[in-house]
C-alpha cells in the first residue's frame, strides 16, 4: 500500500508554476485572478484564505470581491461583467456555495470561458465532454495529475465514483472516460452500492460523509481517492475510513494532505494557463 502524498505533489506543481510566472512577468504579463465571495460562509472563507496564500507564494496577483448576503442576481452579474472586461484579470472564480436566492449556474455561464479557471462555464464543460483542451474543474484535474504522477494505469480499469456533483463527480467521470477507463457513477439513489464499489479498481468518494466508505466496500488492491473534507469537533476526516481501508488499498489518499493541496495547486495552474492564453492573443 502506498499513500499518495498530495502535499509533496502540489509542492512540485507550485515550483514549476513559480518559474512560469517569472517568465510571464519578464514578458510584461502579471498573472492575476479575482475571487468573488458572496455572503459569509465559514468554510468558503477558509478556502479563499488558502487560495490567497497560494497565489502570494507564486507571485500571482489576487483580488477579493466581497458581496453581501443580500446581493441581487443583477448585481452579481454586473460584477462578473466588470471583471470579464478588465484586461488585468486573467481568471475569475465564484466561490460556492452562494446564497440560495441566487442562481449559481447563471453566474457560471456569465464568466467568460477564457477566464473560467474553475471549469464551470457550460462551454468548458462541453469541451471536457468532447475531450478537447479546456479548463477542468480543479479537484478532478488534481486527481488526474495524481494518477499521472504515480503511474497508475487507467485504461480499461473499472472506476467507480460516489457522488454526482457538477464540481467533482461529473467532471471526474468525464476525465476518466477520456483516459479510457470504464466509469460507474453512484449517488444517493443507487441500489446495491457495496456490490458496485467492491468491484472497483479505482474508487473515488466525493459525498461529504465521514467514514462512509468502509473496508467491506473496497476491493483488495483498489486505488482509493478520498475527496471528502468533513470538519468535526474531533478534527478533519475524509469520506473513507482510512485506517481500515488502507489495509486493502494499493494506493490511497489521506485527509488532510491528499486531494486538497492538489485542488489549490490546479487552480493556480489554471490561472497561469489563462495568462498564457492572453499572451498568445497579444
Amino acid at each position: 500500500m502506498e499513500i499518495i502524498d498530495g502535499k509533496a505533489l502540489a509542492k512540485n506543481v507550485r515550483e514549476n508554476l513559480k518559474q512560469e510566472v517569472e517568465n510571464l512577468k519578464k514578458e510584461g504579463i502579471i498573472p492575476k485572478f479575482a475571487v468573488i465571495l458572496v455572503g459569509s460562509d465559514k468554510a468558503s472563507q477558509i478556502y479563499v484564505k488558502n487560495k490567497n496564500k497560494a497565489s502570494e507564494e507564486l507571485g500571482i496577483e489576487y483580488e477579493e470581491v466581497l458581496l453581501g448576503e443580500e446581493t441581487k442576481m443583477s448585481e452579481l452579474l454586473e460584477k462578473i461583467d466588470e471583471l470579464n472586461n478588465r484586461n488585468d484579470i486573467h481568471g475569475i472564480l465564484l466561490q460556492s456555495p452562494i446564497p440560495k436566492h441566487l442562481d449559481i449556474n447563471k453566474a457560471f455561464k456569465r464568466i467568460l470561458p477564457s477566464k473560467d479557471i474553475d471549469g464551470f462555464n457550460p462551454e468548458n464543460v462541453g469541451k471536457l465532454c468532447l475531450n478537447q483542451d479546456t479548463f477542468v474543474s480543479c479537484t478532478p484535474y488534481g486527481i488526474m495529475k495524481m494518477f499521472e504522477a504515480y503511474n497508475i494505469p487507467l485504461e480499461g480499469k473499472h472506476a467507480v465514483i460516489i457522488g454526482r456533483s457538477n464540481i467533482v463527480g461529473k467532471p471526474m467521470a468525464l476525465s476518466l472516460l477520456n483516459k479510457n477507463a470504464t466509469v460507474t457513477i453512484c449517488h444517493s439513489k443507487t441500489k446495491n452500492l457495496k456490490e458496485i464499489t467492491s468491484n472497483a479498481d479505482i474508487l473515488v468518494s466525493a459525498i461529504g460523509k465521514k467514514h462512509f466508505v468502509t473496508a467491506d466496500m473496497v476491493k483488495q488492491g483498489a486505488v482509493v481517492i478520498d475527496v471528502g473534507i468533513n470538519r468535526t469537533e474531533d478534527g478533519i476526516f475524509g469520506d473513507v475510513d482510512f485506517e481500515n481501508v488502507k489495509e486493502k488499498a494499493s494506493y490511497i489518499t489521506p485527509v488532510p494532505g491528499g486531494v486538497g493541496p492538489m485542488t489549490v495547486a490546479m487552480l493556480m495552474n489554471n490561472v497561469v494557463k489563462s495568462a498564457k492564453m492572453k499572451k498568445l492573443e497579444m
